[in-house]
């Protein structure tokens, strides 16, 4: 399938300018930010529709044969721990669960980097029937996107009437021992009176809660910016009901400011994307599923590893091809300039 259908921007294995990059081994740019947290999309099926991320009809499906293998996952990951310096791997998709050998994907990663945090980001369905075989395989840590627990408001935003599978999902993962489990819901307009309600249930059930401001890549491009729920509205929503005390960021690239709730020791945390961006603290790069890697959301440059790895390039040229994607990285989203411009992929399609 071409990349136009799947809203893909062109991969490429061109020569990046070298001029002014340090001689360092590590993930740098041009703005002095090092890399060291990996997100690697496996897949981007899903099993639900969320309406800021997927279509109704869900994303084109990418060919088994275009999909990197668990194989071909566990090299990517050995080179970005050994020789380039990262010291965090996360799943995401689409949906991880979705993938059939996601264990065997699990297992390889943390047999090839052991000691180095591998978790994943899930939307919880299915979860109940594998958290006891990824905990085996060495998975670490999980984040569960759950944006409502009003099953009404969820089955709309989804598409899919599923609150119950995902709720399981939580309560098995916590049995397995995943743990802090951490929650990701995305404000909303249509859940922002539920905002209170979901931090007491997350409060009661001993997870840690982020809310996060909506961002523009969502496949139907519906988001708008007078639409959106920022921080400072998602704060006085909250405050309502709970005290809350600025508690800063667990380190100087969490994108999360955490609040204390009722003094503590519970927290919960804000991720203002959107009206309190913290690209200049940015430490992540990405793997799309195809294998391409991308430096930003919302930089629609890649760089394809899969073809390299399939023709035969060593280690050190894989290395070198991220290391000159890393260093063009941009220096942020730019969504406060006339000119930003929308990722051609959609979140569901670049991995979260």
């Amino acid at each position: 399938m071409c990349p136009v259908a799947l809203g893909m921007p062109t991969v490429r294995n061109r020569a990046r300018s070298t001029i002014g990059r340090p001689e360092t081994p590590l993930l740098v740019d041009r703005f002095g930010r090092i890399a060291r947290d990996l997100r690697v999309s496996i897949t981007s099926a899903c099993s639900l529709r969320c309406t800021y991320c997927m279509p109704a009809e869900g994303l084109p499906v990418v060919p088994r044969g275009e999909l990197l293998t668990p194989e071909e996952i566990a090299r990517l990951v050995t080179i970005a721990v050994h020789d380039l310096g990262v010291r965090e791997v996360r799943f995401t998709g689409g949906e991880p669960l979705t993938r059939p050998d996601l264990v065997e994907i699990v297992r390889r990663t943390t047999t090839v980097v052991p000691g180095v945090p591998v978790s994943m980001t899930t939307n919880g369905i299915g979860l109940d029937r594998k958290a006891p075989q990824l905990v085996e395989a060495g998975l670490t840590r999980i984040n569960v996107s759950l944006d409502t627990i009003d099953r009404e408001h969820f089955a709309a935003v989804t598409r899919r009437d599923r609150l119950p599978a995902v709720l399981r999902g939580i309560e098995s993962a916590q049995h397995a021992g995943l743990s802090p489990i951490k929650i990701n819901a995305v404000a909303l307009r249509e859940t922002l009176e539920d905002a209170p309600d979901l931090l007491a249930w997350a409060l009661a059930n001993g997870v840690r809660l982020r809310f996060i401001e909506q961002m523009p890549l969502d496949a139907d491009q519906t988001w708008r910016r007078d639409h959106l729920v920022s921080a400072e509205e998602l704060l006085s929503v909250l405050g309502r009901r709970y005290r809350l005390t600025p508690a800063g960021r667990e380190d100087p690239s969490a994108p999360a400011e955490e609040w204390l709730v009722e003094g503590g020791p519970a927290t919960v945390g804000i991720i203002g994307s959107v009206t309190r961006s913290f690209c200049e603290a940015c430490d992540r790069t990405r793997l799309t599923a195809e294998g391409s890697v991308r430096s930003c959301l919302f930089g629609d440059d890649e760089t394809d590893l899969r073809t390299m790895l399939r023709s035969g390039a060593d280690d050190a040229a894989i290395a070198d091809a991220w290391r000159a994607t890393m260093w063009d990285k941009q220096a942020g989203h730019g969504m406060d300039e006339k000119s930003f411009r929308r990722p051609a992929r959609s979140m569901g399609a670049i991995g979260g």
